[in-house]
């Protein structure tokens, strides 16, 4: 099936959806790194709400068995949100086995930290290519999808979401490819937004506080908090669990932000019917819009 296809196929459905009950009774979604933490657990709670949900990532057998531990409704699929070809394979793949597509979550990212000086321009693109163009990427063939369902029915309304960071809303020390990449994600969300809302395709953004229960931060040998305390990046610190209160006094909500604090918030952006371009904190309070 090409996208030609799919998008018939998504007009024929679309009244044919899933006869499920919740707040996301249903719909169908597409989550990219859907494997592992906040994918994961945005996942499980769409599905939980009633979604059926497509769990896309890299690492495909994770993603799989992710799936299978959900339910019936849920599918693991590969992905690599860098390679346009993969994202257009996903969605068109998706309206196969669901027979259409509501509502994208682009949170597939990377991280990778260092100071202008030894950051190499390859990481520089790696992280680019990822965070920014990945989300261009599936936002494009996502939409495809969408338009052609609210011809076929221009009652319904499709959501974009993109899972940035706190490190779109304010700069991030020796992290800047990150923080780029995200803040030009917010740049992107607004300007889809102005576009697709002819559609009825609302696109938003949640930028969510660091996730310390993570690897990312807490693999006790290659985690940030181990990183940081070895770097003497927090001063006085003695021990991982001085370098942990560090951060977690950074909010005023004396906690890292969770799986759950995000799905909470996508839930909130698919409900909302009077909001587009925005972008959401789910800081703690640590970074406060002005």
């Amino acid at each position: 099936m090409d996208m030609m296809q799919a998008k018939e196929l998504a007009k024929q459905q679309i009244h044919n959806r899933p006869d499920t009950q919740g707040r996301l009774g249903g719909k169908i979604a597409v989550v990219t790194g859907g494997a592992q933490g906040f994918g994961l657990g945005i996942a499980t709670a769409m599905y939980r709400e009633g979604a059926s949900v497509v769990l896309a990532d890299l690492n495909a057998e994770q993603a799989c068995a992710a799936a299978a531990a959900l339910g019936d409704r849920a599918v693991g699929m590969w992905v690599d949100v860098s390679d346009p070809a993969s994202v257009e394979s996903l969605m068109i793949r998706c309206v196969e086995i669901f027979g259409g597509l509501d509502i994208l979550v682009s949170n597939a990212g990377v991280l990778k930290a260092g100071r202008l000086e030894e950051l190499t321009p390859a990481q520089f693109e790696f992280v680019t290519k990822v965070n920014y163009m990945g989300y261009f990427y599936c936002a494009k063939y996502a939409a495809e999808i969408m338009k052609a369902q609210y011809e076929a029915d221009n009652s319904k309304w499709f959501d974009i979401v993109q899972i940035n960071s706190k490190s779109g809303l304010e700069g991030s020390k020796n992290n800047f490819a990150y923080a780029g990449g995200k803040f030009g994600g917010i740049g992107l969300t607004q300007s889809f937004a102005l576009e697709l809302v002819n559609w009825q395709i609302k696109v938003n953004a949640i930028c969510p506080g660091n996730f310390y229960d993570g690897p990312l931060w807490s693999d006790p040998e290659r985690g940030l908090f181990v990183q940081y305390l070895q770097a003497g990046k927090v001063p006085g610190a003695k021990t991982v669990e001085d370098v942990k209160n560090y951060y977690l006094s950074k909010s005023p909500i004396r906690r890292g932000c969770t799986p759950e604090d995000v799905a909470k918030a996508l839930i909130y952006c698919v409900e909302q019917c009077y909001e587009t371009g925005q972008a959401l904190p789910v800081t703690g309070g640590q970074v406060m819009l002005n």
